[in-house]
Order: C-alpha cells, then sequence, then structure tokens
C-alpha cells in the first residue's frame, strides 16, 4: 500500500528542498483496496436454509471434525462440508450444510453443533441426505470481531461479501465505518473474516474451540468458556459461563481437564463437576499463538508468530502436567511457524506451516526426534486416527497412511477451488 506523492521538478527539488515539500506534498493518499461489501439476511431467512445442499468446492477451508467414516470440514464463514471417507484413498465430498458465520463445530452421535455467528445451531444428522435444525440458542458468542472499523447489523446475519478492487483517495489518517469493509489488496488473497447410551463422540483438531465430554460440550470464545448440558443432545442447556483472561484461542479435552491455549500461555480446567469448571493450574509464554494438546504426563503446546498473535516465537514446547497445578517446561524445539498437532502413540505429528507436515519419535520428550518432514504444501490442522492423518493444508485436504511411522504416504488429496 503506497501514497503516490506529487513531487515537483528535481531540479528544483534539490535547489530548494524545503519549499519543494512544504508545497509539493498533498494531504491525500491513494490507496488501492480489495473492498468487501456484506450482504445481509434476516435470521428467519437464514435460519430457513440450514439444510444440507448438494456439494459445493472447497474454497476457504477452516477447522474439522472427524466421526466414523465422515469428515465435517468447516468452510469459513459459509458452512460445513460432509465428506465421507469411507474409502480414504477416494474421499467423497457428499453434502453442504449453509451455515452463515460458522467457523467451529462438534459432532457427537447424529447431533452437530456449530456456531451461526452469535448463535449455537443444533442439527439432527441421523439422515445425512435430510438434516434437521432442532435447537437454535441465541446470543452465545457475542463477540465477532472483522477487521477494520467495520461494525456488523446485529438486527441481521451477514451471508456473503461482494469483493471490488478499487482506488480510493482519502484524507491521511482517515477512517470511518461506511458499512463496507476494506483490506490492502497486495497484503490479501482470501477473506477470512480461530455408559452404554453414549453417543459416540467425533475428534476435533487441536485448532478446535468446541470440545465434547461427558455429556457437556465446551466452548470458548476470546475471553469466556461456555458450559452446555447435552444429556439429551439434541436440546442443548446452556449451564455456565467462566470468565477468562482474553486472547483465548483453542480448548483441548483430556480425562478430567480441560487445556485451554491463549496467546500468553496454557490454562488448566479441571472439570471433577463438569458442570463447573475450575482453574488447576497454568503455564505463561511469551505473546504468541498457542494450540495444545495433552496426554498422561505430558502437554505439548505449539507458539507460532503471526500478525494477529504477535510475537517472533516458532516452537514446540513439552511440558510436564504430572502436577496439574504446577506445570513446568520440559524443553524447547525450534520450528518455522507451526499450528495444529497430533499425538498418536509415541509418533508427533506438527503442521509447520508452509514447513509442510512434520512427523516424530517423541518416546523421549527430552530427545524428540524428526523421523520425515512432508514438503510441498502449506499446513494448518491434523487429525489422526488408526493409521491415518487428515491434513488441512492451503491448496487442499490430504490424508496419508502412517500405519509405518518411517515412511507416512499421502493415499489422497481434495483440492481446494480458488
Amino acid at each position: 500500500m503506497k501514497a503516490r506523492l506529487s513531487i515537483c521538478n528535481l531540479a528544483v527539488l534539490l535547489l530548494t528542498m524545503t519549499v519543494a515539500f512544504n508545497s509539493c506534498v498533498k494531504d491525500t493518499v491513494s490507496r488501492t483496496y480489495s473492498m468487501y461489501t456484506p450482504v445481509y439476511k434476516t435470521s428467519a431467512e437464514v435460519r430457513a436454509n440450514i439444510k444440507n445442499d448438494a456439494p459445493l468446492p472447497v474454497k476457504s477451508p477452516g477447522k474439522m471434525f472427524v466421526l466414523g467414516n465422515y469428515i465435517y470440514l468447516n468452510e469459513i464463514d459459509k458452512g460445513i462440508h460432509v465428506i465421507d471417507n469411507s474409502n480414504p484413498a477416494n474421499p467423497v465430498n457428499k453434502y453442504f450444510i449453509a451455515i452463515p458465520g460458522n467457523i467451529d463445530l462438534a459432532v457427537t452421535g447424529t447431533t452437530l453443533y456449530a456456531d451461526l455467528y452469535t448463535d449455537l445451531v443444533t442439527i439432527d444428522i441421523s439422515s445425512p441426505s435430510s438434516i434437521v435444525v432442532k435447537k437454535i440458542t441465541e446470543g452465545v458468542f457475542p463477540f465477532r470481531r472483522y477487521s477494520g472499523n467495520f461494525v456488523a447489523d446485529n438486527s441481521k446475519i451477514i451471508t456473503d461479501w461482494i469483493k471490488k478492487d478499487t482506488t480510493v483517495t482519502t484524507d491521511l489518517d482517515t477512517h470511518s465505518n461506511t458499512g463496507v469493509l476494506y483490506f490492502d489488496a497486495m497484503a490479501l488473497s482470501s477473506i477470512s473474516p480461530s455408559a452404554s447410551n453414549k453417543a459416540a463422540i467425533g475428534i476435533s483438531g487441536s485448532m478446535a474451540r468446541f470440545t465434547l465430554l461427558n455429556n457437556y460440550l465446551y466452548t470458548v470464545t476470546e475471553n469466556a468458556l461456555n458450559v452446555f448440558n447435552i444429556s439429551q443432545p439434541q436440546n442443548p442447556v446452556f449451564s455456565n459461563k467462566i470468565n477468562l483472561p482474553f486472547g483465548i484461542e483453542t480448548i483441548y479435552p483430556f480425562k478430567s481437564n480441560l487445556f485451554i491455549g491463549s496467546q500468553t500461555g496454557m490454562l488448566i480446567y479441571g472439570i471433577a463437576n463438569p458442570a463447573q469448571p475450575l482453574q488447576a493450574g497454568s503455564f505463561s509464554h511469551v505473546r504468541v499463538c498457542d494450540p495444545v494438546i495433552a496426554e498422561d504426563n505430558y502437554a505439548f503446546v505449539t507458539l507460532s508468530s503471526g500478525t494477529r498473535c504477535g510475537g517472533f516465537t516458532n516452537q514446540l514446547d513439552v511440558v510436564n502436567i504430572q502436577d496439574i497445578q504446577n506445570p513446568k517446561l520440559v524443553k524447547s524445539y525450534p520450528l518455522t511457524n507451526p499450528h495444529g498437532l497430533s499425538k498418536d502413540g509415541n509418533t508427533l505429528f506438527i503442521c509447520d506451516g508452509s514447513a509442510g507436515l512434520k512427523v516424530f519419535d517423541a518416546t523421549d520428550v527430552n530427545n524428540i526426534k524428526l523421523l520425515q518432514t512432508i514438503a510441498g504444501m502449506e499446513t494448518y490442522d491434523i487429525i489422526t486416527v488408526n493409521g491415518l492423518a487428515m491434513v488441512v493444508a492451503k491448496d487442499g485436504l490430504y490424508e496419508f497412511d502412517y500405519s509405518d511411522k518411517n515412511k507416512v504416504q499421502q493415499i489422497s488429496k481434495i483440492s481446494y477451488n480458488k
């Protein structure tokens, strides 16, 4: 983004520099932007159109959830792709569920939970070809941020954005809310406004803000932990809200604890009483993005720098959590720009941004060894289960066979349609 300054004749400038600058620099600047104008619909219109439709090409993927033979892949702010993964070598994009403003999701049994901007929508997916909205819980995610000074009309729901590249001339330092969202065209490639009767619970990635445990749905916003009782899965009941420090990003369940990643550290909440999580411990770090996973004795935390998170640290932290009230750093390992991670047994997988997918032997946490780097893709999140790794990358949804951890092999890819 460059200002075009009017400059007088070079010879005059050299002889009368002060005069030239005082007389020739204008009080306006020209900037080239991608301009996004929101398309609104009423809540009633949006809710009436939450249904499964023909599959759509994947364009801007976000988070994913895996249950049984299905992958549920978020299309940022649009909805959820339902992918039949019965044959991982040939996954089939079967349906698309339109949910405007959707970023996060979770699935248990035949019930899908998803955010619809500020609301929680509960959907019966027992018949994948004919879903039914069972409940909408309003206003449980009250804060939805947009870049710049854009303020949404909260009486309606944004269902799309109309893009137009334009050059505008404005006064220096002028910022106003015009109902239009502007982005620097040079810096932006796409808009991305983070018991026997128990149902089967799916698996989320480490970038998730929704998680399921013991008949409860836990969700995190930037500064709160929300608790929903889902003993009746299709009738979630909001039961508690715990205020958290600002900058919360992810949540990960393990046994009787919730591990919450934030931009300044890892928080651990005990759920001996699942309706009333209580803070059990914390581990602080410099300001960076912070996904986390955990097992019996250790938590694995990736720290990454970026424009949203700030900071310059890119590494894996291994944290001893045997004393849950006093977590201690075991060792840090340098990385390029890590995001999602997953662990199966002693095999650790890390999505290291532009450096690709990295596979490690984590048998000894003091000496984690790199086994393989799968380059040529910019990776974001990963789920591993039964020798199969599903990876969300910038250019596609990849699947890898890691039955031989020393020779992880790609078996399929769903390419994105940008």
